[in-house]
């Protein structure tokens, strides 16, 4: 049987999953609500394998080795530093604190396709844009969910979340609104 690949990504309505300097926005762009944080902590609550790119995972791993109080972290946040993770980098050597990470090195999409056919638990992957771009353009993304903040970052906006992707057409699979704001759409990606 082969795992489910899930690449999930946080986005403005224009499409940016990040922000430059002098942004002040916050995390989420300061839009989170009960509802989001506690539908991310029950996503995280199944088992399930992280795939990372080195940026992303180094992100993440400093958050987790930063020495910050766990209970002062989101729910989700917690779990997913609690998920054993495969690390796909050819520069990174240390796994940064992460207590279940892996780091392997080589051609993304043959890692990725290895991995849905070993896997045993569901494959998901956070941001990592250009990781998955190429999983993306090889078939490999079961699940495309983007998280929409009710946003528009046109000044601010860095990493816009689609821009190295190819052409795909997109099956609506699931929508739902959070805290009466924030979309979640879960797309089945194919390429064109």
């Amino acid at each position: 049987m082969t795992a489910t690949y899930t690449w999930d990504v946080f986005s403005t309505l224009d499409g940016y999953g990040s922000y430059a300097e002098p942004g002040d926005w916050g995390g989420y762009w300061s839009k989170q609500g009960p509802e989001l944080l506690a539908h991310r902590a029950a996503i995280f609550d199944t088992e399930q394998r992280m795939v990372f790119g080195a940026t992303t995972f180094r992100e993440n791993a400093q958050i987790m080795s930063a020495g910050i109080d766990p209970h002062t972290l989101d729910e989700w946040n917690v779990r997913t530093m609690r998920m054993p993770a495969t690390v796909i980098s050819s520069t990174l050597r240390d796994t940064l604190g992460w207590p279940d990470a892996k780091i392997v090195s080589g051609d993304a999409v043959d890692i990725v396709a290895r991995l849905k056919q070993e896997s045993d638990v569901p494959l998901r992957s956070q941001a990592s844009l250009s990781l998955n771009w190429a999983l993306m353009a090889a078939g490999l993304v079961d699940r495309l969910q983007v998280t929409i903040f009710p946003v528009i970052s046109g000044q601010t906006g860095t990493s816009p979340i689609l821009r190295g992707a190819g052409d795909f057409d997109l099956e609506l699979l699931e929508s739902r609104t959070l805290d009466g704001r924030t979309q979640e759409l879960v797309y089945r990606p194919t390429p064109r």
